[in-house]
């Protein structure tokens, strides 16, 4: 039942967010990428958490991409960029 999350078309849109987020170059476009990607992956951890099946893994890397977008976040503010 659980065993296709991470392959899943949702798994897949957040994880590009988060990767757009990253390794995005353009100063001005950061805060909105940085927001897309977090909406992405609180919208994908409500899912996993009301359906059914073990999705440890994915919810993991949830967690971890949470903790790096409050990172990048946190230095771009710390930049003192507006």
């Amino acid at each position: 039942m659980g065993t296709g999350i991470s392959k899943s078309p949702d798994s897949r849109y957040w994880r590009q967010m988060y990767r757009a987020a990253l390794f995005e170059i353009e100063e001005s476009k950061l805060p909105a990428r940085i927001a897309e990607a977090e909406k992405a992956v609180v919208l994908r951890a409500r899912e996993l958490f009301q359906a059914a099946g073990h999705n440890g893994e994915e919810t993991e890397a949830l967690d971890h991409a949470t903790y790096a977008l409050h990172a990048l976040r946190s230095n771009y503010q710390n930049l003192g960029v507006p």
